[in-house]
């Protein structure tokens, strides 16, 4: 199929999950969207990583739905919840261009992918309207790697998610057990169309221009995961990538009813075992969390902020 197209809608399999849903007659995939362009909030963005957001802030644009149904999800709101506002893509494309005009340092695109056809569109008519900005793709890294591919010429940053390495956990608590799989081929492919543009780029203030970013959250209990997903990232791709370990795990609603280890916070021991062994493996740009981020203000207020106005 032609990842780019409208048509993509008509039987979904647009991700991992190929539900084949009629998108296109209204019908929601498993991804709880239909063909409605929905997003929850676009504005400048200040907690991603440090070459993502400087000083300025990332230009974030939060598309509603997702594909995965983790149960610690932070955005369940507007990723499982449904909450966003129908836009067009000539609103998409005129949101970059605002966002642009307010300082921001790329164009970050959360979890988009589900909309591929418009994502692409709207890229393509704000950059003919003056868009200069790196193009982000803030993805939790289930995308098939033909997407990956068909989105090449259109990112110019991957900032992935890579959540498990035990198929188990990842059914569990994500309901994909062929996450870790899906997730490595598609950081694989990440990574040849990154070398085959010549790799890493910064400017001279330290702002990512081009480059991936492999993102993994400690979960409380599962360290020994984590240092397993590490491996995985090393042996595919070494230092051409960033890696971010983060410790930021805050116990939502669900898991706090749930009881277990997901209703409490990763430990100090966990978060550091799994720090020790990023640098055991040898990884020379990696980021970390200092104390104090288990908190919730790491997620913005979805509240359609920047979403309605004028179209391009």
């Amino acid at each position: 199929m032609d990842f780019l197209l409208e048509d993509a809608f008509a039987s979904c399999t647009l991700c991992p999950r190929r539900c084949g849903a009629a998108r296109a007659a209204g019908k929601a995939g498993l991804c709880g969207a239909t063909a409605d362009l929905r997003i929850a909030r676009a504005a400048l963005h200040f907690w991603e990583e440090p070459p993502i957001s400087g000083e300025a802030g990332s230009g974030a644009i939060f598309f509603t739905g997702c594909p995965l149904r983790c149960i610690f999800c932070q955005n369940h709101n507007i990723s499982q919840e449904g909450f966003g506002h129908k836009i067009t893509v000539r609103r998409l494309a005129k949101i970059m261009l605002e966002l642009q005009d307010q300082g921001a340092l790329n164009i970050n695109l959360v979890t988009p992918f589900h909309y591929a056809p418009y994502v692409h569109e709207a890229l393509l008519l704000a950059k003919d309207a003056g868009l200069t900005l790196p193009i982000v793709a803030n993805t939790s890294g289930y995308e098939l790697p033909e997407l990956v591919d068909a989105f090449a010429d259109d990112i110019d940053i991957w900032l992935t998610d890579y959540k498990y390495a035990s198929a188990e956990l990842s059914g569990k608590l994500s309901g994909a057990k062929d996450y870790p799989a899906v997730a490595h081929e598609a950081l694989r492919h990440m990574h040849d169309a990154l070398m085959a543009k010549g790799g890493r780029i910064e400017d001279a203030d330290g702002r990512m221009l081009q480059g991936i970013i492999v993102r993994h959250l400690v979960l409380p209990s599962h360290a020994d995961d984590s240092c397993h997903v590490l491996d995985r990232v090393w042996e595919l791709c070494g230092n051409d990538v960033d890696i971010s370990v983060m410790n930021q795990y805050t116990a939502n609603e669900r898991c706090r009813k749930m009881g277990g280890p997901l209703a409490g916070a990763v430990t100090d021991a966990e978060y550091e075992k799994v720090l020790d062994h990023s640098d055991e493996l040898g990884f020379e740009r990696l980021w970390w969390q200092q104390g104090g981020t288990v908190s919730e203000s790491f997620v913005p207020a979805f509240d359609a902020t920047g979403v309605e106005g004028p179209e391009l």
